[in-house]
């Protein structure tokens, strides 16, 4: 059966409206996205995004946050809205009778929330229960402390859920200043993926979404510079969580199929070198994995495993050599087209969901301007050549320009880091 290709439409003030018709299905996604998020934020602004994200839902000019709690639950689906350190998304997805219901409520919220001071009031001891929850789950602080290592006091070392000072600080006036300044048209991408008609799905948003006006462009992003320092919290806790950040590639880096590539050989699925030897052949951990960070100009490649404290030294050591061993060996055959085969079959696997396929039509759109199709993508994933992940191994698998982070009972002192970098 031939696939649907996707459609695109920009409105006339450079609003951008993407769909990909999946005729198969009987649901509908939906997404407003907006190419602004935390590293955009000044330090005493830390958390507008994210904070803004909340209040979306909070009552418009016309419906008030439980009125439009009500009329989403009464259409069946789901809807949710995230905030990430260079964009916004608020989405939903139903069955395709009430695809123009949720568009018509998306674009409510989105077009005319009046952040009532009350309800802010009551959204910031919410969003305090949020930080205060991240530093008590594990896992996730030690993700915040891994940024703060590697990226240092750029924006993309803060936490997305900004401080509980600057959450103080927030007002009415604020957070409007905000989204006047940031959400232009330009940054603004309209997508829906499933049961859609683009040319019926252009005539519903365009009459909303047409009134915003172009502003003057924001202040260019700044390019990080990458470090290698060690941040080490004590915590009372059962294990020790740890994380190296090694120097990755951005989403649109030429090389960044041999990047996906290298980290599923390294730590992305089950067969995978750290879960190898970490895990399987030596006990020192349940959990131990690596994941990729991509950014417009930069990127990192983190590795995360949690161990009994006096294992630690042990562990670090483990994967400084599984670090040192993919510089030096290019992957055999077989491990190189397993891994190929694990990242053909996870995108092929995720593209039956419609909101999957509307969330690829967004970034698509926002990196390279174009969707990407998924046959392209297995194309480029297949002709990755075991040279090209050694080449890029030796260029970001570098224990001595790595950054560490640990949380729990661990201290400094210990020489943690320097048994990383050998």
């Amino acid at each position: 059966m031939a696939r649907e290709k996707a459609k695109k439409t920009i409105l006339e003030n450079g609003i951008r409206v993407v769909t990909k018709p999946m005729p198969h299905v009987r649901s509908v996604s939906v997404g407003i996205w907006v190419d602004v998020g935390a590293r955009d934020e000044s330090e005493d602004q830390a958390g507008a995004c994210h904070f803004i994200e909340h209040m979306i839902f909070k009552g418009t000019s016309t419906r008030s946050a439980y009125q439009i709690a009500r009329e989403l639950d009464a259409i069946g689906g789901h809807s949710n809205a995230f905030t990430a350190m260079e964009h916004t998304c608020y989405h939903g997805k139903v069955l395709d009778k009430a695809g123009e219901t949720l568009t018509g409520l998306l674009a409510d919220i989105f077009l005319n929330s009046v952040f009532d001071s009350g309800e802010i009031a009551r959204e910031k001891d919410v969003v305090l229960q949020e930080i205060h929850m991240l530093e008590d789950t594990p896992e996730d602080y030690l993700h915040l402390l891994t940024q703060a290592a590697f990226f240092g006091e750029h924006p993309l070392g803060r936490s997305i859920l900004g401080s509980p000072k600057t959450l103080e600080s927030f007002s009415t006036q604020s957070l409007k200043a905000h989204i006047n300044r940031w959400y232009l048209p330009e940054k603004i991408i309209i997508a829906a993926a499933g049961s859609v008609d683009h040319d019926r799905f252009v005539q519903l948003v365009e009459p909303q979404f047409g009134r915003l006006e172009p502003n003057s462009p924001p202040v260019i992003r700044q390019q990080p510079v990458i470090l290698a320092n060690e941040n080490i919290c004590g915590k009372e806790l059962e294990q020790s969580h740890l994380c190296i950040a090694c120097k990755g590639l951005c989403a649109t880096d030429p090389d960044r199929y041999a990047y996906y590539v290298l980290n599923t050989l390294l730590g992305g699925n089950m067969s995978s070198r750290l879960f190898q030897e970490v895990r399987e052949k030596r006990g020192l951990a349940y959990s131990v994995y690596s994941f990729l960070s991509c950014f417009v100009d930069s990127g990192m490649l983190g590795i995360y495993a949690a161990v009994e404290p006096d294992q630690t030294p042990k562990t670090l050591a483990v994967i400084a050599k599984q670090l040192q061993r993919l510089r030096e060996e290019p992957p055999v055959p077989k491990d190189l087209e397993s891994a190929k085969q694990f990242i053909k079959g996870s995108l092929f696997l995720s593209a039956e969901s419609t909101d999957s396929q509307m969330l690829r039509l967004m970034q698509n759109e926002v990196f390279f301007g174009r969707h990407v199709s998924l046959d392209e993508v297995a194309q480029r994933v297949d002709s990755v050549t075991a040279k090209e992940v050694q080449e890029l191994a030796w260029r970001i698998l570098d224990p001595a320009t790595a950054a560490l982070a640990i949380l729990g009972p661990s201290r400094k002192g210990q020489g943690l880091h320097g048994i990383l970098k050998g």
